[in-house]
């Protein structure tokens, strides 16, 4: 027979008060149900554990060695239950998470801003890396939580998508094609362009819709970074098309982001994870902001296009 908590907490209190009385009061149990427990942890034992001293209980020699080990096993114990309970009442754990760099830059801070506000406790590991990076950082449990593009091989992840991006041409505010209130690719194709590096699934979809217009894309510069992109847009070296999450980055740098149509080439956004059953509290607590409809859309009109 193994011993319980139960008795071992019946035992430390009975050890404390030398009364039965007393520690029934205490535990909240009858005097009955406290000396069952009382004996059945002196049958694990081994032997008695108290001795009668005139109406008080006192701890035999083996009893007295046995309380400071009961002792340091139940003040192990409570504290293990307390950090538990502090991390599924969120008030300690991390939260790691690993997002693209669109969505880490324009719309991950005020996510987590609020996410700060509910749970100050909580730890926010943060890797801001490329799609590809972002699912191995799952599948390798650098990060519990990941926020893509759909990957088009899941490769055992559980994707769940909570919103949905569409290409935006991205062009100076004094080029030619600024003045129009949308544009089609081949309206890109016949200026230079500035792509994502090969090898991405970005500069992938570019290809492909400038496959499906028609037209060969003018390559005049190729970049690894979305903000790059950007300023070279800036400068005059040509023009681009990025997600629309970038949408408010290539404003912030005085561009022109204008839909893009013939064709529509969109991509759902959402969170990637191992298995949604396993997840900590914090990233429960984080999932329930990326719902569909948790956060204004009047900010990016783009996103609510086909």
């Amino acid at each position: 027979m193994s011993a319980t908590i139960k008795q071992l907490r019946a035992f430390t209190t009975v050890a404390r008060t030398r009364s039965l009385a007393e520690a029934s009061a205490q535990l909240h149990i009858s005097q009955p149900a406290l000396s069952v427990a009382i004996r059945n942890l002196e049958s694990a034992a081994g032997g008695p554990l108290f001795s009668r001293d005139g109406r008080q209980l006192v701890l035999t020699p083996e009893g007295r060695e046995f309380l400071a080990r009961a002792e340091q096993l139940l003040n192990s114990w409570d504290q293990s239950l307390e950090a538990i309970q502090q991390r599924f009442r969120l008030q300690h754990g991390q939260l790691s998470l690993a997002v693209i760099p669109a969505f880490a830059l324009n719309r991950l801070p005020a996510l987590l801003a609020e996410f700060h506000r509910h749970h100050p406790q909580i730890n926010i590991a943060l890797e801001d890396i490329v799609m590809e990076r972002v699912v191995r950082a799952v599948q390798e449990g650098r990060a519990e939580l990941g926020i893509s593009f759909r990957p088009d091989d899941l490769e055992g992840l559980e994707f769940m998508p909570f919103d949905r991006d569409r290409f935006v041409a991205v062009v100076p505010p004094d080029h030619r094609l600024a003045s129009r209130k949308s544009l089609r690719w081949s309206d890109l194709a016949t200026a230079p362009f500035i792509a994502m590096n090969r090898g991405s699934a970005v500069r992938r979809w570019t290809d492909q819709a400038f496959a499906g217009c028609g037209r060969k894309v003018r390559l005049q510069c190729e970049a690894n970074q979305l903000s790059t992109i950007g300023q070279l847009v800036k400068v005059g070296i040509g023009v681009s098309a990025v997600p629309s999450l970038c949408e408010p980055q290539m404003r912030d740098y005085g561009l022109s982001c204008l839909p893009l149509t013939a064709p529509v080439v969109g991509q759902e956004v959402g969170v990637l994870v191992k298995g949604r059953g396993g997840l900590s509290a914090p990233a429960r607590a984080f999932l329930s902001l990326l719902e569909p409809g948790a956060w204004s859309r009047a900010d990016s009109p783009a996103l609510s296009g086909p």
